[in-house]
């Protein structure tokens, strides 16, 4: 088996769970097979760096001194906002050197600045998708997954999604096991599955302003299972069918249709992963009426069929 060098980029204003979190995955993996990793951090000059939370983190190097690796990791954070234009320079010498280039949070703004997004789909923080939208018109951001593969190159959410982009890419090199094993052992009970959302549907979505529409958001989630149609949440609202969707839409940033939704597939996913309860009853009590129905929402929203969920992120029973 042949070792692969992570080298994980650090500088001033850095998020410290950005560099520990995806590191402890690639530490743990090492530890299960010895020699599958080795794993070095560099900065600029080679000093120690202050992070955004003020930890110092010693680097093993300077960025001049490291030798090409396997996978780069680019964290985010702060500093990640005023970069040392020699960061980006450097990023856009080495980073198509890399086999694997991943980034976590805002370090995609990075790589985006060296011009090493352009042409690809990319993700970053929720709260930063519009910004590298706007100044990085050639990426293609995508805000809803919690990271997303193009090629060789990896981007994530916020901070934890660096856990799970790293699990994701461990498992792409070893299997499986390991990655379960290297979970369970870093209580991760629930391995993400990329295209999942960043944060749930009530949070996806602006609260509305106005006390009808707030109620009937309020409705949507307590009876995912009920007539949730245009015209009864307009009824409910009081308002005409166009005038309902028209105003939901400008309030909360989504249909209503898209809205409801996100809605019966949180529910139906909560379900399967704490309960015990069958596909057809949950599928009746997520409102999509058959297992068919539910089955079709999760292949297009998660790309995997509702049995395999649960199999795969509802967490072992305690013994």
């Amino acid at each position: 088996m042949a070792q692969r060098t992570v080298l994980v980029v650090l500088f001033d204003g850095v998020q410290s769970l950005d560099v520990t979190g995806p590191l402890e995955v690639f530490a743990g993996a090492e530890s299960h097979l010895p020699g599958s990793y080795r794993i070095r951090t560099a900065s600029l000059d080679g000093a120690p760096v202050r992070t955004s939370s003020a930890l110092i983190l010693v680097s093993d190097q300077s960025l001049a001194d490291a030798s090409e690796p396997h996978t780069l990791l680019v964290p985010g954070g702060q500093g990640t906002r005023h970069p040392d234009p020699r960061l980006t320079d450097w990023l856009r010498g080495h980073g198509p050197r890399a086999e694997r280039l991943v980034s976590v949070c805002t370090g995609a703004i990075l790589l985006a600045a060296a011009g090493l997004l352009d042409g690809r789909r990319a993700t970053t923080h929720w709260a930063y998708c519009g910004k590298l939208a706007r100044d990085h018109p050639a990426v293609e951001v995508d805000p809803d997954p919690i990271y997303v593969r193009d090629g060789h190159v990896a981007t994530s959410a916020g901070v934890t999604s660096g856990i799970d982009l790293g699990l994701a890419l461990v498992e792409e090199d070893l299997g499986r096991d390991v990655a379960l094993s290297i979970a369970r052992h870093l209580v991760v009970f629930l391995r993400r599955p990329g295209n999942q959302a960043q944060f749930s549907a009530q949070l996806a979505a602006q609260t509305a302003r106005r006390e009808p529409l707030r109620e009937v958001q309020q409705w949507i989630s307590e009876h995912p299972d009920g007539d949730l149609s245009v015209e009864s949440l307009a009824a409910r609202a009081r308002l005409s069918p166009r005038h309902f969707a028209r105003a939901f839409q400008a309030e909360t940033g989504v249909t209503p249709g898209r809205y409801v939704d996100r809605v019966r597939l949180e529910h139906a996913r909560r379900l399967l992963e704490d309960t015990a309860d069958g596909v057809e009853e949950i599928s009746r009590a997520s409102g999509y009426g058959t297992p068919e129905a539910m089955r079709r929402a999760f292949a297009k929203a998660l790309g995997t069929a509702p049995a395999e969920y649960r199999r795969r992120f509802r967490p072992a029973p305690a013994h």
